[in-house]
C-alpha cells in the first residue's frame, strides 16, 4: 500500500484551521464571560470537521490530482475507459495499444456501475413489495402485536452485519442446511450460492428493515379519522387506501427507498461472500482500486461518483419529504 502524500499546503491549511478554531473558542469564552450554550456544540462540530469534512477534502484532492499532486481529470477518464491507464503504459513503452488488441474502450467500470444500480433497484423494489404490506399490517390499530413484531424486526439488526451475511452462507452453501433438506427429500442439490440471486437475497435480507421502519412510522402517524371520514363519504377500503392512506405514506416510502437504495448500491461484502467473486459491484470495484490496484487517485474519483449518486438520492428525499416526516426509524 502506498503512502498518502499530503501536500505541504494541505498540512498548513489543516493546522491553520485547527488553530483558528482554538482562537475562536477562546474569544467566545472571553466575550460571553464564560461558557455560552453554543459552545456545547463544539465537540460535535469538531468531530464532524475531523472525521467528515477533512476525509471528504482528501478524497476530492486525490480525485482531481495525479500521483505527483498535479491537477488533472485523468482519474475520471480512467473510470470511463478502464483500459486507459494500461494504454498509456503501453504507449510509454513504445507499443501501439491497437496492435496489442487494446484499442477499444474498456467498459468494466461503467458496466459494474450499471450492474450495481440494477441490483440496487431490484433490491429496493423487492423490499418495497415485501415491506409496505408488512408495515401496513403492523400499523393497524386493531392489531395488538404490532410493537412486538417491530421488536422482532429490530433484533436481527443487533447482530453484526458480517455475521448476518455469513449465516446465510451456512444455509445456501452446497452442504448447507437447505441442500441437506433437499437431499433428504430426494430432490438433489441446488446451486444456491455464488450467483446474482444469492447476492440479491442477502441484500434484501439485510436492508428490508430499512424499508419497513420508515413506512411503519409514516403509517402509524396518520390520523385514522381521515380514513373513517373517507369511508363515511362512501369510499370503499380500496378507494380509501389509494386516495388517503397511500398518499399520506409517501414520505415514508421515499425515505425507505432512499435508505435501501444507498447502501445497496455501495455494498461490497455481500457480493464477495454470497457471490464468491463471480459478481462484482461498485463497492467492490472501489475497494479493489484502493487496496489491490493501489491507485488512490482513481479510487477517490470512483468514490466521488458514488457520492454524487447518493447526493442525488438525498435530493429526491428532500424534495418529496422536505420535513423529514418519514425519516425516523421508529
Amino acid at each position: 500500500m502506498s503512502s498518502l502524500n499530503m501536500p505541504q499546503w494541505g498540512v498548513w491549511l489543516f493546522a491553520l484551521g485547527l488553530g483558528g478554531a482554538i482562537i475562536f473558542l477562546g474569544m467566545s469564552i472571553r466575550r460571553h464571560h464564560g461558557v455560552h450554550r453554543s459552545l456545547f456544540s463544539w465537540p460535535y462540530s469538531l468531530w464532524i470537521a475531523v472525521f467528515t469534512v477533512v476525509p471528504l477534502f482528501l478524497v476530492a484532492f486525490y480525485a482531481f490530482t495525479d500521483k505527483a499532486g498535479q491537477l488533472t481529470l485523468e482519474n475520471f477518464a480512467n473510470f470511463w475507459d478502464s483500459n486507459r491507464e494500461m494504454k498509456q503504459q503501453l504507449i510509454a513503452m513504445g507499443y501501439d495499444p491497437i496492435v496489442m488488441g487494446m484499442g477499444e474502450r474498456g467498459t468494466v467500470n461503467v458496466d459494474t456501475l450499471v450492474y450495481s444500480l440494477w441490483m440496487a433497484l431490484m433490491c429496493t423494489g423487492i423490499c418495497f413489495v415485501i415491506g409496505y404490506p408488512a408495515a401496513l399490517f403492523i400499523s393497524e390499530r386493531e392489531f395488538k402485536l404490532g410493537p412486538t413484531l417491530i421488536v422482532l424486526f429490530i433484533i436481527p439488526m443487533w447482530m453484526n452485519f458480517l455475521l448476518r451475511t455469513v449465516a446465510w452462507m451456512t444455509l445456501l452453501e452446497d452442504n448447507g442446511l437447505i441442500n441437506t433438506l433437499l437431499q433428504r427429500m430426494g430432490l438433489g442439490r441446488v446451486r444456491l450460492m455464488y450467483n446474482s440471486q444469492a447476492v440479491l437475497l442477502g441484500m434484501v435480507y439485510n436492508y428490508l428493515p430499512f424499508m419497513v421502519f420508515p413506512v411503519y412510522n409514516a403509517l402509524s402517524r396518520q390520523d385514522y379519522k381521515l380514513s373513517e371520514a373517507a369511508m363515511d363519504l362512501g369510499a370503499d377500503k380500496w378507494r380509501t387506501f389509494s386516495r388517503v392512506t397511500f398518499p399520506l405514506s409517501l414520505p415514508g416510502i421515499v425515505s425507505g427507498i432512499t435508505m435501501v437504495f444507498m447502501p445497496s448500491v455501495t455494498t461490497f461484502f455481500i457480493p464477495r461472500a454470497l457471490g464468491g467473486g463471480n459478481t462484482e459491484m461498485f463497492g467492490d470495484l472501489i475497494e479493489r482500486t484502493f487496496l489491490t490496484a493501489d491507485n488512490w487517485n482513481v479510487g477517490s474519483a470512483l468514490s466521488l461518483i458514488m457520492m454524487l449518486l447518493i447526493l442525488l438520492s438525498m435530493g429526491l428525499l428532500r424534495k418529496v419529504d422536505p420535513e423529514g416526516e418519514g425519516g425516523s426509524l421508529l
